[in-house]
């Protein structure tokens, strides 16, 4: 039985060349080497963004409908947000 399908897809010209281009360097064998890397990449992607959202964001969702006093103010959030922004680009400044 076969495990392989055949497929035609249409890439943008800057993608299909970026695929020739890891050919032709010898990182991979063929086209289809880099659209399976690619995918595989996608597939671990979405797998960890999965694993983030059940581990973390529903806990702490769950935690939060538990005990709403947890939360923090509109006004402190933004307060903090912008105290790191602010250190983000003190930072940038620094290194140039």
């Amino acid at each position: 039985m076969r495990t392989t399908q055949a497929l035609s897809i249409t890439l943008p010209v800057e993608m299909a060349q970026m695929v020739k281009d890891k050919v032709s360097s010898g990182e991979y064998a063929s086209e289809s080497e880099v659209i399976r890397a690619g995918l595989r990449a996608l597939s671990a992607q979405s797998a960890a963004i999965d694993k983030w959202l059940l581990e973390e964001v529903l806990p702490a969702a769950d935690a939060q409908d538990a005990d709403p006093s947890r939360a923090i103010p509109i006004a402190e959030t933004r307060k903090r947000l912008q105290s790191f922004m602010d250190g983000q680009r003190a930072g940038k400044s620094e290194r140039k």
